[in-house]
């Protein structure tokens, strides 16, 4: 048999070098997004501050909902809301009677505000003999106060009724009030049920750009408004179209080439209200104020629609530059952190470390700094309560170990100080981020609409373990069971579906596919140099 010309050394020499390179690209990769997020975006002003209509609820306060039947908001609340709003908005579009909402007629009308009056409908028929009798009798007492009725929201969207039920609904309300009655639906759903449109004064369509079966992106969303409204109006000469809801949100999951951001929402309704100035169209934009209570149903996306805050604060300015994170600089004091912990716990009951080793270590803590903080970032956006907080911090804490681990195992291989033998420990923590990873896959196969993609907390054990495994080892040596190998390559085919249902043009999905290589190349390498060595050692 032929001799093997390949050099260890210079093998050894190249994979350190490999890993010496990712380790600065991961720092610098870090460093850059943290620093460009602080910067201020140049931004089209909107030709004003005032906006014709907005959605308006008021369940933003911790454990605050509408599921809630027994929950009544505070008229104080509301007239103070309503006042505060006034001073930009012409009107409020509410969607339910129950909670204490059938006062805000009334509450508008001090401040000569209108109000497209909502009626909750749903697929309980009890329920809703309650809203329509309450929303004929507000009408009646306060006709002057309304622009619009909206008989049922979104109901055919999520059927809950039948369009003829829908439309018996709509009958009887239009025929006990003076004031014109509409219905609520997403755009698609009125030409889908072209039927509806003589039971009604009006149609109120809802475009919302980031939630279309297609997303549109940010810099063509109002142009595709413009294109939808008009197909609308084609679709049924004579009739009014009022956009009952559109809007962009500022936090959560990016979908296709669409991301959640507070440039994008600002951007949005700038370029939105300038479009909305130059044709005679009437608008409702969602929503006054953030409502945390959304996210358990739409996720984090859901919770951040609002132009104001949970604590009535503007989200950002109609006019100048926007910037996404102003205190950017927090991501770069965290992985300043990070590098401190991992120098002064890498070099833990050892003599100290070289210059080579140290440097090691800082780049690895402050690459696992960096990557945790966009994590804790997210979480800040995602959690809403106590049991949510506490699964999100362990898994971010164990991540930060298992980090810690591998980073000293990593040093003693590159700095040639010698590599601790395999325990069953570290096996197992290999297979439970495995496990772990392809959970997460399969969530996001199935059930990922609503889901974000948790990058900053895999990335610390993903691109651990295949640097460890790129310089070989014991620890990388310990040869990965028949089920890790299986995991793994289901985690990338997982991983690739998911690319393929965001059409390719998700940089998080390319990221996240990009997490799943990692864990399979480590897991590959792993049983291929562990074959290797047990051949050897034959």
């Amino acid at each position: 048999m032929p001799a093997s010309t390949s050099d260890p050394t210079l093998d050894r020499r190249r994979a350190c070098g490999l890993v010496w390179l990712c380790l600065a690209l991961a720092v610098l990769a870090g460093a850059a997004w943290w620093w460009r997020a602080g910067r201020p975006v140049s931004l089209p002003d909107a030709p004003t501050a005032r906006i014709a209509c907005v959605s308006y609820a008021p369940f933003r306060m911790p454990g605050e909902t509408p599921y809630n039947p027994e929950a009544v908001v505070d008229p104080q609340r509301i007239d103070a809301d309503l006042r505060a709003l006034s001073q930009r908005f012409d009107c409020v579009r509410t969607y339910s009677q129950a909670h204490g909402l059938d006062a805000v007629p009334a509450i508008a009308e001090r401040y000569g505000m209108k109000v497209i009056m909502g009626i909750w409908l749903s697929s309980d028929p009890v329920a809703n003999e309650h809203e329509v009798r309450r929303g004929i009798a507000t009408a009646r007492a306060h006709p002057q106060a309304l622009r619009g009725i909206v008989v049922g929201n979104e109901v055919l969207l999520r059927g809950e009724l039948r369009p003829d039920a829908l439309a018996a609904y709509i009958r009887r309300v239009r025929g006990a009030v003076s004031v014109p009655v509409t219905y609520a639906d997403v755009w698609e759903y009125w030409l889908k049920y072209r039927e509806l449109a003589g039971s009604v004064d009006y149609l109120t369509i809802h475009i919302l750009p980031y939630w279309e079966d297609d997303p549109v992106p940010p810099e063509h969303a109002v142009e595709h408004v413009a294109a939808v409204y008009e197909h609308v109006r084609q679709a049924f000469p004579g009739m009014r179209v009022m956009i009952g809801e559109t809007g962009w949100p500022s936090a959560g999951r990016p979908r296709h080439a669409t991301s959640a951001t507070l440039v994008n929402e600002a951007r949005y309704l700038r370029e939105f209200l300038r479009y909305a100035g130059t044709v005679d169209m009437p608008y409702n934009v969602i929503e006054a104020f953030d409502q945390p209570w959304k996210r358990a149903q739409e996720g984090t996306v859901g919770g951040y629609w609002g132009i104001f805050d949970v604590q009535a604060r503007p989200k950002f300015a109609m006019q100048g530059p926007v910037v996404e994170i102003p205190q950017w600089w927090l991501g770069w004091l965290a992985g300043a952190a990070g590098a401190a912990l991992f120098l002064l716990m890498g070099g833990w009951r050892r003599q100290r470390p070289p210059h080579r080793a140290a440097l090691a270590l800082l780049l690895a803590g402050a690459a696992s700094g960096l990557a945790l903080a966009w994590q804790a970032r997210q979480l800040a956006y995602a959690c809403d309560n106590l049991w949510e907080w506490t699964v999100s911090v362990s898994a971010c804490v164990c991540a930060l170990l298992t980090a810690l681990g591998l980073a000293r195992r990593m040093v003693g291989l590159l700095c040639e100080a010698g590599d601790a033998p395999v325990s069953a420990n570290w096996r197992w923590l290999r297979s439970a981020w495995l496990f772990a990873l392809i959970y997460y896959d399969m969530l996001m196969v199935w059930d990922g609409r609503y889901r974000d993609f948790p990058l900053g907390l895999f990335e610390l054990p993903c691109v651990g373990y295949l640097l460890l495994g790129w310089l070989g080892g014991r620890a990388a040596a310990a040869i990965p069971t028949v089920e890790e190998r299986f995991l793994a390559v289901v985690g990338v085919l997982l991983g690739a579906t998911t690319l393929v249902q965001e059409a390719a043009l998700n940089p998080s999905a390319w990221l996240w596919l990009g997490l799943n290589l990692a864990m399979g190349l480590a897991v590959g390498r792993g049983w291929w140099r562990g074959r290797r060595l047990l051949t050897q050692q034959a």
